[in-house]
């Protein structure tokens, strides 16, 4: 019996075989990796596309919001160069954290995000920034554009988990949130981790 062709002739791979988005880097796509009810780190296996068990969060808290990577993005050369203190992108897709009014429990699933803002983040001196969006048709949130107009307390809810979720009691938490990025500067990160994806990938 012969081998089944590759996967990915099945079912496209949610890094590589969907693309960015609708009208990027404004509304792109948002594959989802975690949702706010998660006490395990999941992450997308790279291999073969589906989810891999990451870890168990080693804190109580959970994130704020669906969490997950943007499709044909990779952290490389030109996002390392918009976070001074990195040494180098850390070569994973771009991740995004998306609002939405209506509580989402299912991981796996593919949404249209508009992007708002974002964190200037490093993950062991590695640039790890974390883009900011709300669900592209969630009425509730249709009238935001920039992180300015989301509520304070979700954007500082967000800096500490991310500052937290890879605390480990005894050592210093190898992530460091550096500022918030407005709409602009995070439209800016979105266009270098496109760029940085076709530099290293071909398209």
């Amino acid at each position: 019996m012969s081998l089944p062709r590759p996967f990915q002739s099945w079912r496209p791979h949610p890094w590589h075989g969907l693309e960015v988005g609708p009208d990027p880097p404004r509304i792109v796509h948002a594959y989802i990796e975690i949702t706010p009810f998660d006490l395990i780190k999941y992450e997308i296996d790279k291999d073969t596309g589906y989810l891999r068990v990451d870890r168990p969060q080693h804190t109580s808290s959970r994130p704020p919001t669906l969490y997950g990577f943007i499709p044909r993005t990779y952290c490389g050369p030109r996002v390392r160069a918009l976070s001074p203190n990195a040494t180098r992108g850390d070569r994973d897709p771009l991740d995004i954290c998306v609002i939405s009014e209506r509580a989402m429990t299912r991981a796996e699933v593919i949404l249209d995000a508009r992007v708002v803002g974002g964190l200037l983040a490093t993950d062991g001196g590695e640039a790890d920034d974390k883009i900011i969006a709300v669900l592209a048709n969630d009425k509730f949130w249709k009238d935001v554009q920039d992180v300015s107009q989301v509520p304070e307390i979700l954007v500082e809810r967000l800096w500490h988990y991310f500052s937290t979720y890879k605390m480990v009691p005894g050592q210093e938490p190898p992530m460091l949130i550096e500022r918030v990025l407005d709409r602009s500067q995070a439209l800016q990160v979105v266009v270098a981790a496109m760029e940085d994806y076709e530099e290293a990938y071909g398209g």
